[in-house]
């Protein structure tokens, strides 16, 4: 039997997924499990190594029931998963203790330190990369502080795809993208001595695993990881890039006939910009965003992150969620934002400015500090529910052309996904707010997506990367949505309030942080 269908592994902050796809790029079938996690007091957020194993594994099985033969026909699995963070393994291969993920804001006095030291310029030339406390440098330089017994027991540090990737084939190593912007140098594409002594971790060296390239080099699926799942052993197994250049991948980033974007409207909010090189990389004067390999040759992706896009969502829906149940009444997420769509489009534009920095560990972009938080302005007895939501949506969009902004020109086309993509709001509004063109991709796994495609190349299913776009990703593009201009006018007027406000308001958040 031909092995004709590739499996996409994509281990998110909720939700893990495990999505099969024909060698063209056809969705077959996806399994998925809660991703949980447990938030600490003083920023903490862990999740437990083992179950994020045992949970991936199980969508594995799952999708195999429902791809008819899928072990006869399986032709590669990819991984791909959430960054940053911090998961420490032993020289057995078990973890150390929970993992650390992006959320945990606990090295944010160290990450402030060190920007505000003598290093910091040497630090972002080198990775292109904007020091933040949800990164594994950081993290690393918290745990040798607070738990240095448990550092102790380390022999290997890995993230959340390298994680899985161990598990599936007993390698450890990381991918190119997450070992660069972390600890490399962007333009060699190595890992820098000097980054490590900037972060104090010089002594740490040996817990960095080697950087392997999934267009071109994979592992194979254990005796043990096949007992567990159901498929093959030898199967071939690729490291896919981190979630967010899979998703990108798979969204539509990589376009050689027009300057584009691509903007991510999930639980963070990336805004990235692709360069052919690393000379085309544009640094900026406030050592922000990440820089990040790209799985084509010589290819970086330049990108700026919000730490919460759609958490704004879900935080306000929560609260009229929560006004809802007095009424005996239960409504799901998704049921009341679709419900919200329409009335948020007829409210007044720009009359409520949002802040959407509604997560605990502040902002990462385009301006770094921990302690940013959420706020409305200009709140008056005549505003309701809808009123906020739609201030909330142009929020967002601020925040996105606020990095876009240092990254160079926008880009003539926007690229979108992410599940707020669906609402014709949100596109609006993004579209009016950033002054160009939106393009909506159908793909609804693109994450799961873009590991598959990595992996389509390292086997030869495509010569290269762009034969792989050519079919897995273009005819999946939407139309171009051109911005309105009576509203893109409103809002250029709005977004210096709203970048002026945002400044303003930082000696506030710090003395509120202080009680």
């Amino acid at each position: 039997m031909k092995r004709d269908v590739l499996i996409g592994i994509d281990a998110g902050t909720s939700v893990i997924k495990s999505v099969a796809f024909s060698l063209n790029g056809e969705e077959l079938a996806a399994a998925s499990m809660p991703n949980r996690y447990e938030t600490l007091d003083g920023g903490g957020a862990e999740q437990d190594m083992a179950r994020t194993w045992a949970d991936t594994a199980t969508t594995l099985r799952e999708v195999a029931d429902k791809v008819p033969d899928l072990p006869a026909r399986v032709a590669a699995i990819a991984v791909t998963g959430q960054g940053d963070g911090l998961w420490l393994i032993d020289r057995d291969g078990g973890p150390v203790g929970p993992a650390l993920l992006w959320l945990d804001a606990r090295a944010a006095g160290i990450v402030d330190t060190i920007r505000s030291g003598p290093h910091a310029a040497a630090h972002y030339a080198r990775t292109a990369t904007g020091l933040a406390a949800c990164q594994q440098g950081a993290q690393l330089a918290w745990m040798q502080r607070h738990r240095p017994e448990t550092l102790a027991a380390a022999a290997t540090a890995l993230h959340c795809k390298d994680w899985l990737y161990f598990n599936l084939t007993g390698m450890r190593c990381t991918d190119p993208s997450e070992g660069l912007f972390t600890f490399g140098d962007f333009r060699t594409g190595r890992y820098c001595d000097d980054v490590l002594h900037i972060l104090g971790l010089g002594a740490l060296r040996d817990l960095l695993p080697p950087m392997v390239d999934g267009t071109s080099q994979c592992g194979r699926l254990s005796d043990a990881a096949a007992a567990l799942t159901g498929l093959p052993a030898g199967t071939p197994v690729v490291l896919g890039y981190v979630d967010v250049i899979c998703t990108a991948l798979g969204a539509g980033l990589y376009d050689t006939t027009v300057s584009t974007g691509c903007t991510i409207v999930g639980s963070t909010g990336m805004h990235m910009r692709f360069a052919r090189s690393a000379d085309e990389v544009e640094l900026n004067a406030t050592r922000t965003g990440y820089t990040m390999a790209f799985p084509v040759p010589h290819g970086r992706s330049q990108m700026q992150s919000n730490l919460a896009a759609t958490l704004n969502i879900d935080w306000l829906i929560d609260v009229g969620r929560d006004a809802l149940a007095t009424s005996g009444r239960s409504w799901s997420r998704r049921d009341l934002l679709a419900s919200l769509d329409e009335r948020v489009l007829a409210a007044p534009p720009a009359r409520i400015l949002y802040h959407p920095f509604i997560s605990e560990a502040g902002e990462r972009g385009p301006f770094i500090d921990t302690g940013a938080r959420a706020s409305f302005i200009g709140l008056s007895g005549r505003h309701g529910y809808a009123d906020m939501m739609r201030a909330v949506f142009e929020g967002l969009a601020f925040a996105a052309r606020d990095c876009y902004g240092v990254m160079g020109p926008t880009p003539a086309e926007i690229r979108l996904s992410g599940g707020a993509a669906r609402s014709p709001a949100i596109r609006s509004i993004l579209a009016a707010v950033l002054g160009t063109a939106i393009r909506t991709s159908r793909r609804e796994e693109a994450g799961a997506a873009g590991a598959a495609m990595i992996a389509a190349v390292c086997l030869g299913v495509y010569p290269d990367m762009d034969a792989c776009v050519a079919e897995w990703v273009t005819p999946l593009l939407g139309a171009a949505q051109a911005p309105d201009g009576g509203l893109a006018a409103i809002y250029d007027e709005a977004f210096p309030i709203y970048v002026e406000s945002r400044r303003a308001l930082q000696s506030t958040w710090h003395a509120l942080a202080k009680r």
